[in-house]
């Protein structure tokens, strides 16, 4: 690279490359800024710096763009594993499900997809209930009771705790955009509610959910959404899922603040959301971040008497910002307790979650 040319290509690498992080790009930009602001009193020493500044960037970029390649190549190694000794069933060839258009653009090279650990072993012909993990919640209530018998003929016998994660899925603006949002509703939001059996809606029980939503995400719903429907067909082929026709996707952002949890749940188990297929999770938080806890903990679960229980196993996701995860909504999990020392509403924990229906 010639001297002359660095200022120009390497301001515009710092815009445009998708592996330096926005504070990465900011923090670069700054030293070019005040670089320059010299350049009348040595431009040599200018250069000079800028030229070192690329060459030191082009190092860490070439460091990470193998790891990323490492990834990929484990990924597929490990889905090859998993495709060959997988009991669940799958489609050897599953058709295309049709996608709403979508307003925002498909997934950029920048959201780099991982599958989290979804375990190949075949599901047990009888298990045996286990003790509970050490977890902050007890043991399945009575409201995880899958009760559709079509549903439970069409799901396994086992689900291994396996999830996909998309790594920063909106783009800066729009992440920015969606926390203003969120926290300018702050009135708006209500405390959240359960699915009970034999009641029709949702009731409010703090012995197992305690948190606030919001129903409404106004414009950023279409933007999720789309992006949502992008991903989706590389997000079941993951999951070992067929694809299937989506009737429709519920939105909302969840705020959980100091003490918020949710106990085992599975997200389809009753009659009125039977229908739900993919569980989504997307995290956001403001920075920096004012929270611990409030993990997101996949458990494994075999299936008895159509209902879901716990073997003793999960994964736990901690709560990253600008990261979707995906999940069978037949799944049971859980929400850790969070907490926020300072109790501010801004400082909670951030989701927008949701359902796709079959």
């Amino acid at each position: 690279m010639h001297p002359d040319n660095v200022p120009t290509s390497f301001s515009d690498f710092l815009i445009n490359h998708n592996f330096v992080s926005p504070r990465e790009r900011e923090l670069l930009a700054s030293i070019l800024r005040h670089a320059r602001a010299s350049s009348d009193e040595s431009p040599s020493s200018t250069l000079n710096l800028e030229a070192v500044l690329a060459r030191a960037v082009g190092e860490v970029l070439l460091e990470r763009a193998a790891e990323t390649a490492g990834r990929d190549v484990l990924e597929q190694i490990r889905q090859q594993s998993f495709h060959a000794i997988s009991a669940e069933p799958r489609s050897p060839s599953p058709s295309p499900s049709p996608h709403p258009p979508a307003p925002s653009p498909a997934p950029g090279p920048h959201q780099r997809v991982r599958t989290a650990e979804i375990s190949a072993r075949p599901p047990a012909p009888s298990p045996s209930p286990s003790p509970h993990p050490p977890a902050p919640s007890p043991a399945p209530s009575p409201h995880q009771r899958v009760r559709t018998a079509a549903a439970v003929q069409e799901r396994p016998d086992f689900l291994g705790a396996g999830c996909v994660i998309l790594d920063e899925f909106l783009a800066p603006e729009e992440l920015q955009e969606l926390m203003r949002y969120a926290l300018g509703q702050e009135r708006a939001f209500r405390i959240s509610e359960v699915i009970s059996p034999g009641v029709g809606g949702g009731v409010v029980d703090p012995e197992n959910r305690r948190s606030r939503v919001l129903m409404d995400l106004g414009k950023h719903r279409d933007v999720v959404v789309g992006r949502i429907h992008s991903a989706l067909p590389r997000v079941l082929e993951k999951l070992g899922m067929k694809a299937f026709p989506v009737s429709c996707v519920e939105t909302q952002i969840t705020a959980s603040n100091h003490g918020d949890f949710f106990r085992h749940h599975s997200d389809n188990g009753e009659d009125e959301i039977a229908n739900r297929q993919l569980t989504f999770v997307y995290f956001f938080h403001r920075e920096p971040k004012a929270f611990h806890g409030g993990e997101l903990r996949l458990h494994d679960s075999p299936q008895e008497n159509a209902v879901w229980t716990h073997t003793g196993d999960y994964r736990a996701v901690v709560p990253e910002q600008n990261q979707m995860v995906f999940f069978r909504s037949e799944l049971l999990h859980e929400i850790t307790p969070v907490v926020c020392p300072s109790q501010a509403f801004a400082d909670s924990r951030f989701t927008v979650n949701g359902w796709l229906h079959r």
